[in-house]
């Protein structure tokens, strides 16, 4: 049984959700390997947007395990979980907890902005990711999250077009960073970049709900031109 578990813990860091989660039904529980047994079946369901299954077994390893980094670790992914299934309140008790505990991190950061942002609440949500880039000037996601919120909010055009920009020059096939990009080109009032960027969005995430909305705002300036 512990040849099993070994293998899923292999398995999971190669990124083979599927695998990992085939290795884990041959383990059988007992209370030496539960927390462990628990820990790998709430990531791996995470991973493959199984939510139920995902928060049963992530909520057993925060509230049993004295493993500070499994706990930090299972909490984004219970914040991470409740944040795509609409609980954002919940996601921001979870983020909060670590907060609590010291962990004010770049990922703990930009995951408030985010949730602040979707609860319409854009001052936090910009406070959130400064805070983030003063941890990591270089990160992606918190570079993407500020300039998209401050293009939206029609703030700082010209910081909210360079936090874009580098959020795209790090990862250039990125549909969501893509589209902010473009949205903050719209916003300045750049509409040749704005659609050269959207249009390579599209390509990467034909059925985006946000790309598509974008892309009718900024056909609808053009067509008024």
């Amino acid at each position: 049984m512990e040849a099993s578990l070994n293998e899923a813990a292999r398995l999971y860091a190669l990124r083979d959700w599927e695998g990992a989660l085939g290795s884990l039904r041959g383990v059988e529980s007992s209370q030496a390997n539960y927390l462990d047994l628990a820990y790998f079946l709430g990531l791996c369901h995470a991973r493959l947007s199984h939510w139920d299954d995902a928060l049963l077994y992530l909520e057993q390893v925060v509230t049993a395990s004295d493993d500070l980094m499994r706990v930090f670790q299972c909490r984004l992914s219970l914040a991470y979980v409740y944040s795509v299934t609409g609980r954002y309140k919940l996601a921001e008790y979870e983020l909060g907890r670590l907060l609590e505990a010291g962990f004010e991190s770049v990922q703990v950061l930009s995951f408030l902005g985010y949730t602040a942002w979707a609860q319409n609440r854009p001052e936090e949500a910009i406070r959130h990711y400064s805070l983030a880039l003063e941890h990591d000037p270089e990160s992606v996601t918190a570079l993407n999250g500020l300039g998209y919120v401050l293009a939206c909010e029609g703030r700082e055009g010209a910081r909210a077009l360079t936090c874009c920009r580098k959020a795209v020059d790090k990862q250039p096939d990125n549909p969501a960073y893509l589209d902010s990009l473009s949205w903050a080109y719209f916003r300045l009032g750049f509409l040749k970049e704005a659609k050269d960027y959207l249009g390579r969005a599209l390509e990467r995430a034909p059925e985006e709900g946000e790309i598509l909305r974008h892309a009718r705002s900024i056909e609808g300036v053009e067509e008024a031109r």
